[in-house]
């Protein structure tokens, strides 16, 4: 299938559903321009979070993430899986669906993990292929999300930038780019983060991630537990002049606080958006 990213729907300011907040949403409707979700919470028919997201549509547009597709390993891809989440993706009418780049399982176990690749042309080019099978089953525009990384492979050639360039330009999917984990990556590895976010490619960045990080000292962990660090909120103040308009989705995985003090952070994004966009009239 072939997908012109920069034509697909600007959604806005968005959060991550999570299970804690169903009965809010529901029961208060806050303004929230779009809601993600966990794909793989709402695979199972009989899965009683169907009950709560078949309301929580009526109100709101929900885009599937996954974190299981583990699109860069050795094992075959899980058409069974790839069938259920189909479903999803069509129950949601959703205008994309998105998961990380990255190996999760090995021999058929899933390590519950988010794996970095080596960065070679040949590793780009399997990905590649994984991707265009994956998009072209499920029928909808694919992007893939940057991942955080706390080592280095031996055998990697070329810059994670150029590398996340290579698939998406060879798989023709979409980008995810996470600020957090950029951020995160680039002070575990010594780079410039504006280098990264100036060399994806620009017409297929469709969605932004968002998160907190654990600073250990010798090296950043991405927790996605903790309120959005200053050093991230102003890589995303930089970035946002790079391109046109993209989705922003604000994450919270654990120690997830009360729906009222992630609206106040969603606020927060939107407020830095409108103020870099403002002399450009937007």
């Amino acid at each position: 299938m072939t997908i012109k990213f920069s034509s697909l729907p600007y959604l806005g300011f968005g959060l991550g559903l999570r299970t804690i907040h169903f009965e809010d949403f529901i029961a208060t409707s806050p303004e929230v321009d779009w809601l993600e979700i966990i794909s793989e919470n709402f695979l199972l028919e009989s899965a009683r979070p169907l009950y709560y997201l078949d309301q929580i549509m009526e109100r709101y547009k929900v885009v599937p993430h996954g974190v299981s597709l583990s699109i860069g390993s050795s094992d075959s891809l899980n058409m069974d899986y790839l069938k259920r989440l189909k479903n999803l993706v069509k129950k949601l009418d959703t205008p994309w669906f998105s998961d990380h780049l990255c190996w999760g399982s090995s021999g058929g176990t899933n390590l519950h993990n988010l794996m970095p690749l080596p960065y070679t042309s040949e590793v780009a080019k399997y990905v590649a292929e994984r991707v265009r099978i994956v998009q072209d089953f499920v029928e909808k525009p694919f992007i893939l999300e940057n991942v955080s990384s706390y080592l280095e492979f031996e055998t990697s050639t070329m810059t994670e930038w150029d590398f996340l360039t290579e698939i998406v330009e060879t798989a023709d999917c979409g980008i995810l780019l996470d600020v957090n984990n950029v951020f995160v990556s680039s002070q575990n590895h010594h780079f410039d983060p504006m280098e990264y976010m100036r060399n994806v490619p620009k017409d297929r960045v469709v969605q932004y991630h968002i998160a907190g990080h654990d600073d250990k000292g010798k090296y950043i962990l991405d927790t996605h537990d903790h309120e959005i660090q200053q050093d991230v909120w102003d890589l995303y103040r930089k970035t946002i002049p790079l391109f046109d308009q993209v989705s922003l989705m604000l994450e919270r995985d654990d120690h997830i606080p009360p729906l009222p003090d992630l609206l106040s952070e969603l606020a927060f994004a939107k407020s830095i958006y409108d103020d870099v966009m403002k002399p450009h009239g937007i």
